[in-house]
Order: C-alpha cells, then sequence, then structure tokens
C-alpha cells in the first residue's frame, strides 16, 4: 500500500505543474494582473506669465531657445533658499561662456512679501544674470500647480509667517520641456558637471 502511495508522487507533482502553467497562462492574458502598467509621461512645467524683479511683464515664451534653472523660494527664507541660489550662481560660474545658455530663475513663493523692489534687491546677491519674478497669488498659485510646487504659509509668534515649500531645482530645455530635476544637495561642482553633460 505504501509503494502505490509514492509511486503517485510523480503523477501528482505532473498534474500540480500543468495546472500551474494553465494558471500562468491564464494570468497573462488578463491585464494589469500583477504588473505595473504605465502610459504617457509625467509633465512637469508649464507656460507662465509672471512679473520680473524690474516691474515687466515676463513670460516662458521669452526664454524659448535657452535653459531655465528654476528654483521656487522665498527672499525671507533663513537657509535653504540663500543656500540653493548661492549654489546654482557658482555652478554657473564654473561653466563659463556655456553659462549664457542658462537662465537662471528664482520664483517667489510669497507673492504679499516679494514684491519686485524686494526681489530685484534680494536675486542681485547672486549674481546680474539672476531673473526674478512674483505675481499675483492666483498666477503664482498656477505656476506652482504645474511644477508640482508645495508652498504653504507657517504661521509664527508676533503676527509674522515662515513659508513651507517644496526645494526643488528644475532645468527646463530651450524646448520649455522639463530636462531634470534636482532635489538632493548638490555642491557647484557637481551641479555644473551636470548642466555641462546636458548643455
Amino acid at each position: 500500500m505504501i509503494k502505490s502511495k509514492e509511486a503517485l508522487i510523480p503523477y501528482l507533482l505532473l498534474v500540480a505543474a500543468v495546472a500551474g502553467g494553465l494558471l500562468w497562462h491564464e494570468s497573462e492574458s488578463l491585464p494589469r494582473l500583477g504588473r505595473t502598467v504605465s502610459v504617457g509621461e509625467t509633465t512637469v512645467g508649464g507656460p507662465y506669465a509672471l512679473t520680473d524683479q524690474d516691474g515687466r511683464p515676463r513670460s516662458s515664451a521669452d526664454f524659448r531657445g535657452r535653459f531655465q534653472l528654476i528654483y521656487f523660494g522665498y527672499s525671507f527664507c533663513p537657509d535653504v533658499c540663500p543656500t540653493t541660489l548661492a549654489v546654482m550662481s557658482d555652478a554657473l560660474d564654473k561653466l563659463g561662456a556655456d553659462a549664457n545658455r542658462i537662465v537662471p530663475i528664482f520664483i517667489t513663493v510669497d507673492p504679499d512679501r516679494d514684491t519686485p523692489k524686494v526681489m530685484k534687491q534680494y536675486v542681485a546677491a547672486f549674481g546680474p544674470r539672476f531673473m526674478g519674478l512674483t505675481g499675483s497669488q492666483a498666477a503664482l498659485d498656477k505656476v506652482e500647480k504645474e511644477f508640482r510646487v508645495y508652498a504653504r504659509k507657517q504661521p509664527l509668534e508676533g503676527g509674522t509667517y515662515a513659508m513651507d515649500h517644496s526645494s526643488v531645482v528644475y532645468l527646463m530645455g530651450p524646448d520649455g520641456r522639463l530636462v531634470k530635476y534636482y532635489n538632493d544637495p548638490l555642491s557647484p561642482d557637481q551641479l555644473a558637471k551636470d548642466l555641462k553633460s546636458r548643455l
């Protein structure tokens, strides 16, 4: 009796293998079963119309044909914003003449305080090539949505406030499309090297 049961084991294994194969074949014919399906591409960025540090209207169309290195922040930021803009400035200095192919742009997330006059004084600290953009809250909300930027007021003691915001540098191509984004801390040398490889 024991021998007859042992003799059945190869047949049972064969039946299990065939059943498993049939189930696998059926699962392949079912869409999205156990697989990740992606269609299209993620879009970041888009057309914008804001005001520069000299009070002049500026749109994304003004920079077509050149790369845009864009950072969102605010002039009252105590640390992250000035550090990031300084890295951008130093990296561009390292590019030499190639830096002329890139427009560094600082877009505020705090239009109540970052008027054109404030922006002019602020971006001047990072070099004459920097463009500072501000605008109405509605216009900036639109741009922030297009670039997937998070920005929110945080009340502070004394009736003032800070801005919580995402910290990402976007490199947009001459056609206005996203080339690369940088959300990890980089040194000026690292950023310059990566920019050089993409120009």
